[in-house]
């Protein structure tokens, strides 16, 4: 939330998988910053139902943190401070199944430590990974760690992360019943699909999304329809959608467009007229 805040304390890079992971891991990532003398930034994400692992260094401090992240349910605010690095990997939804001896479920609204799915070597790969100050070497050494695991392709996998795509690529899919219909499956059977391999059911997965699609929306710079947008979404009325989208981001959607900077893109009632200019 708040890109362009954020962005003007951190950067973050992104690395395309080498084909061998492609089917597991959407990508690597790398952020970096430096708050030296400055105060500490607090950043709210709007999570998507993937899995991360991740390698934190504070280079002033010298702490360190390797953990799993499941799917968040909720809020997910991240601080930083003084000098730092992420070495991370996004798991495709899905993706993260192959290297878990469970369902993915039992990791979600988890920080679990590296050690806790790969053990002694998980430790290892932290201790090489913070011993290396360059970006570009500790992806290198992340990628190969993931690869040396030999994941096996797994069909279900698949399946699943092509289905949350097509509710990422499709503002309509609003309900778990037509989606489960179109997919040739029973409410049940799509729910057990998400709990073993996405770690979350899909009704979240469909709300998630469309509080993306509105989140995006809102920051687009163009006036925004806010009854229109939450009929499309699959809402009865623009209050429930309001008050949803309130919960996820922090604020409502016309004060998180206004806090965004962009002219002209509505409010919670009547269309406005003109904003004075600055």
């Amino acid at each position: 939330m708040h890109a362009r805040t954020g962005l003007e304390r951190f950067r973050v890079e992104r690395v395309v998988p080498a084909p061998a992971l492609a089917a597991f891991v959407e990508f690597f990532w790398v952020l970096r910053w430096d708050l030296r003398g400055r105060a500490p930034h607090r950043q709210r994400v709007l999570t998507r139902p993937s899995v991360h692992m991740t390698f934190t260094g504070y280079l002033t401090s010298g702490a360190t943190r390797a953990r799993i992240v499941g799917v968040v349910r909720d809020d997910f605010v991240e601080e930083i401070a003084d000098e730092g690095r992420v070495i991370g990997a996004a798991f495709r939804p899905g993706g993260f199944r192959p290297f878990l001896d469970g369902p993915v479920s039992a990791l979600t609204g988890r920080f679990a430590g590296v050690d806790e799915v790969f053990g002694e070597p998980g430790l290892a790969l932290a201790a090489e990974i913070f011993g290396t100050s360059g970006d570009a070497d500790a992806v290198a050494r992340l990628e190969a760690f993931l690869a040396g695991r030999e994941p096996a392709p797994d069909p279900a996998a698949e399946r699943a992360a092509a289905i949350v795509g097509r509710i990422a690529e499709r503002p309509g899919v609003v309900r778990v019943g037509e989606l489960a219909r179109d997919e040739g499956m029973s409410p049940r059977s799509l729910q057990r699909l998400f709990q073993e391999y996405v770690g979350i059911g899909p009704k979240w997965v469909i709300r998630r999304y469309r509080m993306l699609e509105a989140a995006e929306r809102a920051a687009a710079g163009t006036r925004v329809d806010w009854a229109g947008l939450a009929a499309e979404l699959g809402y009865a009325d623009q209050a429930h959608f309001t008050r949803d989208f309130t919960a996820a981001v922090g604020t409502p959607p016309a004060r998180y467009a206004r806090e965004e900077g962009l002219a002209g893109s509505g409010h919670d009632g009547p269309p406005p007229g003109p904003r004075p200019s600055r």
